[in-house]
């Protein structure tokens, strides 16, 4: 087996892990956004699946999908972050004029705590991966799955503030700027930025 082929079936072995782990983080984020009535943990689980679909699309380019097929399907990703990042601003600016305060949320801050740990190796994996085998599209999922870590940061903020300061406000805010971060990913999706 030449290298190049061992790189390659590493580089699948990274992507295969990128959408178990996001799986992983899609349930327990909407579930715990949900029994919290966190808007900002609703949309961090969005989000999740969100990258599931583009982790797939790389996936796709390994096996040799049609370039079309592919440039559909990133169309398509960027339509679902557009939708997010809208129910997300919606939702949080409804939060915000009403007042709705989320509970605290243990699990909310345990996998965005936990993301903030896996998401940066996983980023280094890609991004190592993708320069030894010259494949743009794991280089570039690898900046995607840096944002994701912003996008954990800014969600363990906001539901810290909340948790231990009893900040409410926190919640939507951090959930805003998850609607600007999936606007600016669905942007990048609907060029073709993400993947090639």
């Amino acid at each position: 087996m030449t290298l190049q082929t061992q790189n390659r079936r590493r580089a699948v072995r990274v992507e295969l892990f990128t959408v178990g782990w996001n799986v992983i983080e899609a349930i327990v984020a909407l579930a715990a956004g949900v029994v919290a009535g966190s808007v900002a943990l609703v949309g961090f689980g969005l989000d999740s699946l969100v990258e599931v679909s583009a982790a797939l699309v790389v996936l796709w380019q390994f096996f040799g999908v049609p370039e079309e097929r592919e440039h559909r399907a990133l169309k398509l990703i960027g339509v679902c972050f557009f939708a997010l990042a809208a129910y997300v601003t919606f939702a949080s600016i409804r939060d915000l004029l009403t007042r709705s305060e989320p509970s605290a949320s243990i699990a909310g801050i345990a996998i965005t705590a936990a993301s903030l740990i896996v998401m940066p190796l996983l980023a280094s994996a890609k991004t190592r991966i993708g320069r030894e085998i010259a494949s743009r599209s794991l280089i570039a999922d690898s900046g995607q799955t840096k944002l994701c870590v912003y996008l954990s940061a800014i969600t363990l903020a906001g539901l810290a503030a909340n948790a231990t300061l009893g900040w409410w406000w926190a919640d939507p805010i951090a959930a805003l700027a998850i609607a600007v971060i999936a606007l600016r990913e669905g942007l990048e999706a609907w060029r073709g930025d993400t993947c090639c």
